[in-house]
């Protein structure tokens, strides 16, 4: 494939082609190196193809100059000559839609073949005309071009931002078919990722909107980039847009969502709870609202048959609802509770245990209201001798944690 296919295809796309021929290549060029990420290397660096495929893009079909001929001699317009216009357009789509898809899986896991794709003449530009192009398969091979390519963070912070991709983004959100809606989500958990400018586009209700709704399909993918896009866009979110996501959620679609049988939208709704109930203002106020559901949340996970990598989140979620002043009266007025974390303290899991000490430190912070009763009722139930028992640990992290609570009850 390397020494031959390869070249074979490169050359295929070349300019002295035919159209047809052109887009063959680049079409098989993007089947093969989707995800081998080997080829995806050896390609962009050979006869050079990424100028290449950028060509592709600048084609221009004979239909103006067919046209042009017909109009200076004021001749009819033949049935040949419109069956063969129609040919034109319907090639000119398929080497666009090639060159998209080639680029797409170049550009799927390697960041410095991404930059070359980007810093190339025009095809963010180009990227940008396909998402409203009026042929649906060229929307969806640019949008899976910009998808592959959104995966860059530096790209994220400026070449996005300086082509507002956000503007056809949003477009294509609204009555899209499935595919084009599935990939169109894809791509905007990465534009709410925090360090993107892009994010602040999507504060509002109308996106927030939208991506609850994208949670209540059935298609597993969509309910996925659903949860997936609120956790990214709750995360260091003011405290007005992270009280859209739970008003428009609503706490009946998030114990759907943490019963879902794909442990991806599970994951990522527990971590979509964490990044809610962070900042101390917005926990004591998220859970002065929905404290009693969101603490049936925790429990349902905890007492689930659910992997330690699923109830390490739940006992994040706990650890964060500890670091709030009002929020620490949720945990520690339920004794099954902290019972529990007591017992993932001595849990074989040391990520389970570090979670549980870190709720514990969090409950008995010294330096805020209250500690000293906590600590005496903690310490009535044993805490302090676990933690005095952990000191022997071999994990670092956890030793760490462990010594951090024990200044606690010394303080």
């Amino acid at each position: 494939i390397v020494y031959k296919t390869l070249p074979t295809l490169v050359r295929m796309c070349k300019k002295d082609k035919e159209p047809s021929v052109r887009a063959t290549g680049a079409d098989i060029l993007a089947y093969l190196t989707e995800i081998d990420t080997i080829l995806q290397q050896t390609a962009s660096i050979c006869d050079h193809l990424i100028p290449t495929l950028a060509e592709l893009l600048k084609y221009q079909s004979n239909c103006i100059s067919l046209l042009g001929y017909s109009d200076l001699n004021n001749q009819p317009i033949t049935a040949a000559t419109v069956k063969k216009l129609e040919q034109e357009v319907i090639t000119t789509q398929e080497i666009k839609q090639a060159a998209f898809k080639a680029f797409a899986s170049l550009g799927a896991n390697d960041e410095d073949i991404r930059k070359k794709i980007i810093e190339t003449d025009y095809i963010m530009d180009h990227i940008v005309s396909g998402l409203s192009d009026p042929n649906i398969k060229t929307r969806l091979s640019a949008l899976r071009c910009l998808h592959s390519l959104s995966r860059s963070i530096q790209q994220l912070r400026t070449t996005f931002q300086d082509h507002a991709v956000w503007i056809p983004l949003r477009n294509l959100l609204h009555n899209a078919s499935d595919e084009i809606l599935s990939v169109a989500s894809s791509t905007l958990c990465n534009l709410l990722l925090e360090f993107s400018p892009s994010k602040q586009h999507f504060l509002d209700r109308g996106a927030v909107d939208l991506l609850c709704e994208l949670t209540r399909r059935e298609e597993a993918a969509l309910r996925l980039n659903g949860v997936w896009a609120l956790m990214n866009m709750a995360f260091q979110a003011d405290q007005n847009v992270k009280s859209q996501i739970l008003n428009s959620l609503g706490t009946d679609q998030i114990f759907r969502l943490l019963s879902d049988p794909d442990v991806n939208t599970l994951m990522k709704t527990l971590g979509l709870l964490r990044n809610l109930l962070s900042n101390k203002p917005h926990i004591d106020h998220i859970m002065s609202l929905h404290g009693k559901q969101v603490m049936q949340a925790v429990i349902l996970i905890l007492e689930g048959d659910h992997t330690s990598e699923v109830k390490e989140q739940a006992l994040c979620i706990l650890a964060n609802i500890a670091d709030g002043d009002s929020a620490k009266e949720f945990i520690m007025s339920n004794e099954d509770v902290l019972k529990k974390l007591t017992s993932y303290m001595m849990h074989s899991n040391v990520k389970l245990q570090i979670a549980a000490t870190f709720c514990i430190s969090n409950l008995i912070w010294s330096e805020e209201d209250g500690a000293n009763n906590r600590q005496d009722r903690l310490k009535e139930m044993g805490v302090l001798k676990l933690l005095q028992q952990l000191l022997t640990t071999n994990d670092t992290t956890l030793f760490d944690r462990v010594k951090t609570a024990l200044q606690q009850f010394n303080n």
